[in-house]
């Protein structure tokens, strides 16, 4: 499923337009990117939690050349997924 078809089937769902449900749509995944820069947990009951981990400094290898490399640590954001979306995908 692409953006445009979650906007399609949320529009028709909620029956507002395409406009609106795009702009609902985006609303709420900068609020959750928002909310992830700062350290936030977003848990959204029944659906699953976005949170923010820490991935610390390794050693890598350019596949190019195949040269040593170094990755610095970074924050990467994480998705766990909650039990009722768990047990409707199975």
């Amino acid at each position: 499923m692409t953006k445009a078809d979650l906007v399609a089937t949320m529009a028709k769902a909620s029956r507002m337009t395409k406009k609106a449900a795009e702009t609902s749509l985006e609303t709420a995944l900068k609020s959750i990117r928002d909310s992830l820069k700062k350290g936030k947990k977003v848990t959204l009951v029944g659906f699953g939690t976005f949170s923010v981990a820490r991935r610390a400094a390794r050693n890598g290898r350019n596949p190019q050349t195949g040269r040593a490399i170094r990755i610095p640590a970074a924050r990467v954001p994480r998705f766990k997924a909650g039990k009722d979306l768990k047990n409707a995908v199975r």
